[in-house]
């Protein structure tokens, strides 16, 4: 049984583009919730607002040249301290809730550890509308994402027989937290190690999501070398298709009991 007197949170995303991928489930959350904490765009918190007036801003953490890593803390912590306070709470953030969204996951792993309950219900993300927008599907080749500032500064492999998707490719590069936007000498630095894998003419793809339903999304398809000399945004991501072809695992075929030829065109 719920204890009724003991806080408890739910997480929610409003999906990439309003009123059309918020779920039924989310606005019953958003509704019945004693109180909720927004994060999302400004098109999308004004119609949070309309359902909750009382809504908390989670946007006014943020501050110019402030460390995201505090703004993050103080986040959770105005989360969680609602949650101690006995309230039924409903945290609401762009997209899918949980990907490239640190406070949603602390805040739940927090709760949890402490015996309250803490859910998340899932969202459509920037990647649901980027399998949808470019027609490329993640279960033929196989997909390697990962955010780009990540790949940069960490040994990574790549397999160019799948699909990449670097996100945040418009903050490449920023280790301070602090920013909001890259250069064009970190997005060569960028690009001298997607070469490890790739040639400089190969074909890639920096794709945005349409926020807002008369939107068309960004399908801009570039040669890598190209990268340093565009226009990016925080939402920009560059997504390199499969290239080549799959090589077989005869060993493995082999133990299987099969043989290339079996496995079709």
């Amino acid at each position: 049984m719920i204890d009724e007197d003991k806080g408890s949170l739910v997480v929610v995303g409003t999906g990439i583009q309003l009123g059309r991928h918020v779920t039924e489930r989310a606005i019953s959350e958003i509704r019945i919730a004693d109180q909720v904490f927004c994060m999302a765009d400004a098109f999308a918190y004004r119609w949070v607002e309309s359902l909750r007036p009382d809504v908390h801003p989670l946007h006014i953490y943020y501050d110019e040249d402030k460390d995201r890593r505090r703004t993050y803390e103080e986040m959770e912590t105005a989360i969680i301290e609602a949650v101690h306070e006995g309230h039924h709470v409903c945290a609401i953030f762009y997209g899918h809730p949980g990907v490239f969204a640190q406070v949603p996951h602390a805040a739940i792993a927090r709760l949890r550890r402490e015996g309250y309950p803490a859910r998340m219900e899932p969202g459509i993300s920037a990647e649901d509308c980027l399998i949808a927008d470019l027609g490329l599907d993640p279960g033929s080749r196989g997909c390697l994402s990962m955010e780009a500032t990540q790949f940069l500064v960490f040994e990574r492999q790549l397999d160019p027989s799948a699909m990449l998707i670097l996100w945040q490719v418009g903050l490449v590069g920023d280790l301070s937290c602090r920013r909001f936007d890259t250069t064009p000498e970190r997005l060569q630095v960028l690009v001298d190690k997607l070469c490890r894998w790739y040639t400089a003419d190969t074909r890639a793809i920096i794709y945005e999501a349409p926020v807002l339903p008369v939107q068309q999304p960004r399908c801009d398809r570039i040669r890598l070398k190209d990268l340093p000399g565009q226009t990016l945004d925080q939402i920009s991501t560059l997504v390199i298709p499969p290239m080549g072809s799959l090589q077989f695992d005869e060993q493995a075929l082999e133990t299987l009991g099969y043989r290339p030829e079996d496995l079709g065109s």
